[in-house]
């Protein structure tokens, strides 16, 4: 996958995430204020209904009470040859007699006037009439009856106090029941009515009792009785839950997000893991290159020489033949020296190496190893320093794999050097622990290659320049031995100045 497809991938899928996310946050957000405001209508239209039904309550209580008792300022019209019917508690008191909020019972007439086909139709059109009349006239006095109850109702009732006007314990029920009716029956809720004075003379318990914090409440109002001919502000409390406690929107979105974030981390991750594996491609790439060059051109020379002896037309001094020896034994050793290299790379696919762990000196492994490369050091108009000031030098190593990372490590010096080569190699105790430094004055390493240089296949730039032969294994062979000897392997380094690296590994009393 080219790098440019990579990048385009990141951008859309980049632009499908901010777009799903807006298109999410938006949902959440409409979602939650539709649902508060039909949670606030629900809560109002329960306490509207719950004062319309107060005042019905009232209004049928003040008439069966009084529906019998007409005032003495009640005035009854009836026309002319018509008695008034009787105002007791005869059939009149029936009108007061129902099983609902509208009036459907009346007053059957039975008629008085019995038919005769002997007197002809017209008797029965005049028996039909007068039954009109005394229903008309009933009509009217039960509407004047009716009207100054009414009347009374209103110029008695309002002026009373409202503890007077409302059973609390039936205000509880109702308010119940509506809210029920609305679709809130699990609310919990408190109420209190408020005097139009402003004092608090009913509770139905207090919140903060069950821990509620005012903040998380809220409050509706709604006037009571509002038909007054004076209404007065008397006032029907009710506390619920916040919206956004009750209705849970909070925990919706906070989950959302979550579910978002764990999605845009697999995301970013994926691409992440796509990069390396196409860095990685490219470094095997470039390995597999360099081995190529670096097996072949051992190879060839061998067969060069091995030709040069074998061709009889060739006149071979003792001092030719002696070279042409040197030769093959060198590209020998060269090519072994490779082939090492090469299978060092199987030390990568194992979670730990298989070290033969033994006692030895690290301050005498390192002199030992110093005066092999001190030659090669010396080639460059260099030399070697050693500062073996560690008191306990004594741990638990492998021998042949503690001698390699050692070996890289002045190796890569000489390779990097610009000039005569001054390589400094230092030994200390600190922390409980031994302290090896490999320090050179090369060509440094930049900042931005530092975080890198232990990869596999991973080869510091050069530029154009392509004098260093290598595999890219070497710093990566270096740390992983160091790690499986429970060490730690650091680097400090500045440009055109020169490497240092600093080794800690246990000493023997801390393994």
């Amino acid at each position: 996958m080219k790098k440019t497809t990579i990048i385009l991938l990141g951008i859309v899928m980049s632009i499908s995430f901010l777009g799903l996310i807006f298109l999410q946050s938006y949902y959440i957000r409409s979602t939650a204020e539709m649902r508060e405001e039909q949670f606030g209508e629900a809560v109002k239209r329960s306490l509207y209904e719950v004062a319309r039904l107060l005042e019905e309550e009232e209004t049928l209580q003040y008439l069966n009470k009084n529906l019998a008792v007409p005032s003495s300022k009640t005035r009854i019209t009836t026309k002319p040859g018509v008695a008034p019917l009787p105002m007791g508690g005869g059939q009149m008191s029936k009108i007061g007699q129902r099983t609902d909020s509208s009036f459907n019972s009346y007053v059957r007439v039975r008629p008085t006037v019995f038919i005769s086909m002997k007197h002809g139709m017209n008797s029965i059109e005049e028996s039909s009439r007068i039954i009109q009349n005394k229903l008309k006239e009933r009509f009217l006095q039960s509407r004047a009856l009716l009207d100054d109850i009414l009347v009374r109702l209103l110029s008695e009732t309002y002026v009373k106090p409202i503890e007077e006007r409302i059973d609390f314990q039936k205000l509880n029920e109702l308010v119940d029941r509506e809210l029920d009716n609305n679709g809130l029956g699990e609310l919990k809720y408190y109420c209190c009515v408020v005097n139009k004075e402003g004092r608090e003379i009913y509770s139905s318990g207090s919140f903060e009792e069950d821990g509620w914090s005012p903040k998380d409440m809220v409050c509706y109002t709604q006037l009571l009785f509002p038909n007054d001919p004076a209404p007065t502000s008397n006032m029907l409390k009710v506390y619920t839950p916040s919206k956004a406690r009750y209705l849970g929107s909070n925990q919706i979105f906070y989950v959302s997000i979550i579910f978002t974030l764990i999605l845009l981390f697999t995301f970013v991750f994926s691409l992440v893991i796509i990069s390396r594996q196409k860095q990685l491609s490219e470094m095997r790439t470039d390995f597999m290159n360099n081995m190529t060059h670096e097996l072949k051109t051992p190879v060839s020379t061998i067969s060069l020489a091995a030709q040069m002896l074998n061709d009889d037309s060739i006149s071979k001094s003792k001092s030719m033949v002696d070279q042409l020896s040197k030769t093959i034994s060198d590209e020998t050793k060269r090519l072994t020296r490779q082939i090492d290299k090469v299978l060092q790379m199987s030390i990568f696919e194992k979670e730990s190496s298989a070290l033969k762990l033994e006692l030895m000196d690290i301050d005498d492994l390192i002199l030992t190893i110093a005066g092999n490369f001190a030659l090669k050091v010396q080639n460059t108009g260099g030399d070697i320093q050693t500062e073996l000031d560690a008191e306990d030098s004594e741990t638990m190593v492998d021998e042949i794999h503690f001698t390699n990372i050692i070996y890289n490590l002045m190796d890569n010096a000489v390779k990097y050097s610009k000039g005569p080569l001054v390589l400094r190699i230092r030994t200390w105790n600190e922390h409980g622990k031994l302290c090896i430094s490999v320090e050179d004055n090369g060509i440094g390493i930049k900042k931005s290659n530092l975080k890198r240089i232990f990869d596999k296949f991973y080869r510091v730039p050069t530029g154009s320049v392509h004098n260093v032969k290598g595999f890219g294994l070497g710093l990566a062979y270096v740390k992983k031995v160091v790690t499986d000897h429970r060490g730690t392997i650091r680097v400090e380094s500045e440009y055109e100045k020169g490497t240092k690296f600093i080794i800690e590994i246990p000493i023997k009393k801390n393994i």
